[in-house]
């Protein structure tokens, strides 16, 4: 998908990840359901990746992953921001027990324009996002010269230091 003209600054990226099937149908169409929910939300999606399969994290015997990242812009703080995925979350039948545990949808707020916080929520930026090839791939298909905003370091580099094997990522067909 192209990126749009918008009035409002960008530089927000969503990572939008699920392995299960939820209500409206299979992983990759209940991430569809997700950014139009966003879209319906006054949220503006300026960008999106390509869907990956991904391992799950860990090789846990999980079902694979959809993954991708969608650059938005908005009004809304970081925390109201987040606020928002977590009911889109919730309304697509995300309950959230344990960590790493197979989902219908995850929505993460990966960077909100460079801004840095601690916390208590939301943390920015996310802090897994350089340990996550399911991230950082499809975060680079949408902003190629992204930096990480805590260490500086470009995308291409961190992607670099991740191991990788075969299978663990795979861009499927549009």
């Amino acid at each position: 998908m192209s990126a749009i003209p918008s009035r409002l600054q960008g530089g927000i990226y969503v990572a939008l990840g699920a392995n299960l099937a939820s209500a409206v149908g299979p992983p990759r169409r209940t991430l569809e359901e997700a950014l139009a929910r966003i879209r319906r939300a006054d949220v503006e999606v300026l960008d999106v990746s390509p869907w990956y399969e991904t391992r799950p994290m860990d090789d846990r015997d999980q079902p694979r992953y959809v993954n991708g990242i969608a650059e938005v812009a908005t009004e809304r703080d970081p925390e109201a921001l987040l606020e928002l995925l977590h009911d889109i979350e919730e309304g697509l039948g995300r309950q959230r027990r344990l960590r790493w545990e197979s989902r219908t949808v995850d929505l993460d707020l990966i960077d909100y324009r460079g801004l840095e916080s601690t916390g208590p929520s939301p943390v920015l930026p996310h802090p897994g996002v350089a340990e996550r090839l399911f991230v950082l791939l499809p975060l680079k298909d949408v902003a190629p010269a992204w930096r990480h905003p805590a260490t500086g370091q470009p995308i291409d580099c961190l992607i670099q230091a991740l191991p990788r094997r075969d299978g663990d990522i795979e861009r499927l067909a549009p």
